[in-house]
């Protein structure tokens, strides 16, 4: 298998498409978009996103230290390209032209608002901005878990598979495709098939 070596490269796709919102001292509200999110601890339950630094949101959330990750769906993927290529300087994302829209939530635990038609919000308080380079990465602890829900089943189990959540690959949005394993499948134990019993009545 023949490989080719290219210059060092952000390819580790696909990423999530997330709309990052947040609200500076006056309560003025902006959203972003950002595909360079994740988790990075699970106990504080932890998330980062890396901004750079000229993105009218960057100062935002380094003056107030909240931000909300506010997952994306099918139904929201040109809402979630839109705010990516407008700056919060010069429009209001919660006030978006023709059949573009979004709803400003109030948030649980942070000043920053939701976005109403996420399926899953993060709130988040920043625990720690790390200077990288090109990005500054915003570590946040996540302080509250917000889910719509539609998406919560009959045992009370969050299942997302409904959602249809998007991701973003190489400049591009994509819907998840289909499961193919759950965590542990590849271990996990067949159940063994019993032959059908042959005693006649």
């Amino acid at each position: 298998m023949t490989r080719v070596n290219w210059r060092p490269s952000n390819l580790l796709n696909p990423v999530p498409a997330v709309m990052v919102s947040c609200a500076d001292e006056e309560g003025n509200a902006n959203v972003m978009t950002a595909a360079w999110t994740g988790t990075i601890c699970s106990d504080p339950v932890m998330v980062s996103v890396s901004i750079r630094k000229s993105r009218y949101s960057h100062d935002i959330i380094q003056r107030t230290g909240e931000f909300v990750i506010n997952l994306t769906t099918k139904d929201l993927a040109k809402v979630t390209d839109y705010v990516g290529v407008h700056s919060g300087k010069n429009k209001d994302k919660f006030n978006l032209p023709g059949d573009l829209h979004i709803t400003k939530a109030t948030s649980a635990k942070v000043k920053a608002p939701s976005i109403a038609e996420s399926p899953v919000c993060l709130e988040c308080v920043v625990k720690q901005i790390l200077e990288l380079g090109s990005h500054d990465m915003f570590i946040g602890e996540v302080v509250n878990t917000s889910i719509d829900e539609q998406y919560i089943d009959e045992n009370g189990r969050l299942d997302l598979s409904k959602a249809n959540l998007i991701t973003y690959c190489h400049g591009e949005y994509y819907t998840m495709g289909k499961k193919i394993g759950s965590f542990g499948y590849s271990v996990r134990k067949k159940k063994r098939k019993y032959p059908k019993s042959h005693i006649h009545k």
